[in-house]
């Protein structure tokens, strides 16, 4: 207690000194993602809280937690209203729970190409999008990322919509997932990210899809022996800051988001070159990858994208949208 009383006028005379000097506390912040750390995503994240840390003078300290370690995508969604994480990498099919429109991109066979991508990140639309995230939520969309088309992996060719009929596939739980795999006649089975390998080596189901450079961090290849070049869905992630993370941020949110859109951009390059270098990279490990009839696909899907009353976007988001790949 003597001790106590000794030191507690130390302390108020450094903090009085921090406050003269103009010396604020330190910010930390925790950052989660359901990544492998070899992932570009963990390795981008991580130079950012790198670079954030520099760039506020330590003021803003954030840590990155990968590989699910806080919890699979929903936990930590959740957990930015809850105030166990204050960022996430987040598909936008996720973030549609609370804002739908903001998923607009990754809805079936609606970016014709990365370009196509690019001028939807730098566009007005999807300023306008984060905003009314940001309206539903008070959480922010600080940048978007690129995550690469979306292919079915099996065990056996799949070519055209009729091969998927019946085919118990692994999606992620939101429902701009199953739309693709109802739309071909397929089962689509919810399977949380960390359970795919298990789910696919013991045959709970029978086929999963995601993009080159995922299949390749998770190992999927050694379950699954034809990736089929659907290009279904051309996914995004988007980084978000909750509102109590950027509350405490203050003054230093222009750096932050500054960074982050740095990394986001960054991480995209990386995976668009991977997804064209792994193509060959996956028939030099003895995978079979089978060209598609992608029009087939397409014509499957796309009358349900302009139906409002079966997707959360309005006719003008899909107009818009449609204008950036002029």
């Amino acid at each position: 207690m003597m001790i106590a009383k000794l030191l507690r006028p130390a302390v108020l005379a450094a903090a009085s000194l921090f406050a003269a000097l103009g010396v604020a506390h330190a910010v930390d912040l925790k950052w989660a993602h359901v990544y492998e750390e070899g992932s570009s995503y963990h390795k981008c994240a991580l130079w950012a809280a790198d670079e954030i840390g520099k760039r506020t003078d330590g003021r803003v300290n954030i840590t990155v937690f990968p590989a699910s370690q806080l919890g699979n995508e929903s936990d930590i969604n959740e957990g930015l209203t809850i105030g166990s994480v204050d960022i996430i990498y987040t598909g936008p099919n996720f973030a549609e729970r609370d804002y739908g429109p903001i998923a607009i991109s990754d809805y079936p066979f609606m970016l014709k190409n990365y370009d196509h991508w690019k001028a939807y990140r730098d566009s007005d639309l999807f300023t306008d999008l984060a905003a009314g995230y940001k309206d539903a939520t008070g959480h922010t969309v600080m940048a978007i990322t690129w995550y690469g088309y979306r292919h079915v992996t099996s065990k056996f060719p799949i070519l055209k919509p009729d091969d998927m009929k019946g085919l118990k596939i692994r999606v992620p739980d939101s429902p701009v997932m199953v739309m693709f795999p109802n739309a071909v006649g397929a089962n689509p089975t919810p399977i949380a990210f960390a359970e795919v390998y298990l789910a696919l080596q013991q045959g709970v189901v029978d086929a999963q899809e995601n993009p080159l450079p995922t299949i390749k961090f998770k190992k999927f290849y050694e379950v699954q022996s034809n990736i089929n070049l659907t290009g279904h869905i051309g996914n995004s992630l988007i980084i978000i800051v909750s509102d109590s993370a950027m509350g405490k941020i203050g003054d230093d949110a222009a750096t932050v988001e500054t960074v982050m859109k740095e990394a986001a951009a960054m991480c995209a390059e990386e995976i668009n070159q991977a997804e064209t270098d792994l193509v060959q990279w996956f028939r030099d490990e003895g995978i079979q990858v089978n060209e598609v009839d992608k029009q087939a696909f397409q014509d499957a899907v796309y009358p349900i994208l302009t139906d409002e009353s079966k997707v959360p976007y309005e006719k003008s988001h899909f107009e818009r949208m449609q204008a950036l790949a002029n």
